[in-house]
């Protein structure tokens, strides 16, 4: 299988050179050129097995330069030795007869990043080895608030690898913050940016495209790849959990083999949901699929209007993983729904660099409209909601998955549609504890960490190991920058 440039088709790699180099010389994204199909039977077959092996199964149709063994190591190794809290490491938390919540946070950073980051290092330093790549690489990261920790968590001392995190200052949580800034590892560097996250994300990607540093740091011996979503190696192992949850909703009985389920993610630069798409493109029974934004809602105007436009105001909310305008991974979409055409692609990505908006075609928004449906939740909503699915389950939840739970209740109003849904919880609570104690009405919440005290109180839940453990880290990291300084911390990191 050839992985190709979703603006240069001509451009195909093996699946081995698309996660080494994570993003394609011409700025596009690569892609797998065709999906391969996922039978009945094979469902039926996943369903008694363990999620690593469901994810050996799954990742073994795309990654043909890789064997079943390799892949069951890597595996064993992100998946099992105690690195989630729950053997079954994304379990279903069912609400009702027709809602189940995905809890994709039982990982080491307690985020759903930790899905796709335990393992990608893995896959990162065996493609190393198979295109006979002798430098080291470099990793760069722009990181909305999960993806930073979990990327430097994964690569920390992993051989012939260094990365380097950037954070928009004053866009993360205060948990995510210290998660960062406290990072162990003598391979590590994390930075904050000035700026929000599309700051940092445009100045990763614009040193990625800058030949003269490429030539530069090849001469030093390393090379640039990335961590972000927009590395193939990022996305394919997301597809997994929605091909679990539905092998988990079958042995549950809550459906029948062959039954459409809908889903609801909370999305910010479109990768989480892209997965369940191309799940769907194999053969998965999805339904519709449930576009959750926050008040940064440019997925949900270009849902409706096929215009996508990121000239508006940038709001810093409660659910920062979200606070993103340009959603990178909405590419691998239209590359797809567009048959491929990447000329199509390119002039849209163009006009997006240009002019900050794009309008696609009609046969494109014909299918956007047939797939999915997009909703945004605003600041005093989330926070209802958060108080509300606590008053009526007893269930806590964060930010991120509040707006998926009320813009899947908002569908299902406008829609009469009552399919099994299941919708994704992308972060524990605890990471987020002052705008979820506000939520629950406390008034006083406590400074830094005090506040997960408080929230282990108020709920009668115990925080995650990972981010209690955070009291007694050092911090190491406090440097910030303007994003056009990112290429002198790159360079200052690599002397």
């Amino acid at each position: 299988m050839n992985y190709v440039s979703t603006r240069n088709r001509n451009i195909a790699l093996t699946a081995s050179q698309a996660i080494s180099q994570g993003l394609a010389r011409d700025g596009g994204l690569l892609t797998p050129e065709v999906l391969p199909k996922l039978t009945p039977e094979m469902l039926e077959d996943l369903r008694g097995k363990s999620y690593s092996q469901r994810a050996v199964a799954v990742m073994k149709l795309f990654l043909e330069d890789f064997s079943e063994e390799e892949l069951t190591a890597y595996t064993q190794a992100g998946y099992g030795a105690g690195k989630f809290d729950d053997p079954q490491v994304a379990p279903l938390h069912p609400l009702d007869g027709n809602t189940a919540c995905l809890e994709l946070w039982h990982g080491p950073t307690s985020a759903f990043k930790d899905m796709a980051l335990q393992i990608l290092p893995h896959l990162l330093s065996a493609s190393l080895v198979k295109t006979q790549e002798d430098k080291t690489v470099c990793i760069l990261v722009a990181t909305s608030g999960d993806t930073g920790k979990a990327a430097l968590e994964g690569f920390k001392d992993v051989d012939r690898t260094k990365i380097l995190v950037f954070y928009p200052k004053d866009g993360v949580s205060a948990v995510q913050a210290l998660q960062m800034q406290t990072q162990q590892g003598d391979n590590v560097g994390v930075c904050a940016v000035h700026g929000n996250f599309d700051d940092a994300q445009t100045g990763v990607k614009t040193l990625f495209s800058d030949e003269k540093l490429r030539q530069d740091l090849a001469g030093r011996g390393y090379f640039l790849s990335s961590a972000n979503s927009i590395n193939w190696g990022r996305i394919l192992p997301q597809l997994v959990y929605y091909i679990s949850a539905y092998c988990d909703l079958l042995n549950a009985g809550q459906i029948q083999m062959g039954e459409k389920v809908n889903y609801c993610v909370p999305t910010g630069n479109f990768g989480n949901i892209l997965a369940c798409w191309y799940a769907g493109q194999m053969g998965l029974p999805v339904g519709k699929l449930i576009c959750a934004s926050n008040s940064n809602n440019v997925l949900t105007d270009f849902l409706a209007t096929g215009t996508y436009d990121r000239n508006r105001p940038f709001h810093t909310t409660m659910s920062p993983s979200m606070d993103i305008l340009v959603s990178s991974n909405l590419e691998r979409l239209l590359f797809a729904l567009s048959g491929q055409d990447d000329q199509a692609v390119a002039g849209y990505m163009k006009q997006l660099n240009e002019t900050g908006k794009y309008t696609v075609s009609e046969a494109i928004q014909a299918r956007l409209r047939e797939d999915f449906y997009g909703g945004f939740c605003d600041e005093a909503t989330t926070s209802q909601t958060i108080a509300q699915v606590w008053k009526d389950y007893g269930y806590l939840i964060d930010p991120h998955t509040a707006v998926a739970y009320h813009v899947m209740e908002d569908y299902r109003k406008a829609t009469g549609d009552d399919r099994t849904t299941v919708f994704v919880s992308t972060a524990s609570p605890f990471k987020f504890c002052d705008s979820v104690l506000h939520s629950l009405g406390v008034d006083q919440v406590e400074e830094g960490l005090g506040a997960l005290d408080q929230l282990e109180k108020v709920s009668g839940r115990p925080a995650p190991v990972p981010l209690a453990s955070l009291r007694d880290k050092a911090v190491r990291f406090t440097e910030s920058v303007d994003k056009g300084q990112m290429m002198d911390v790159v360079l200052e990191m690599l002397r």
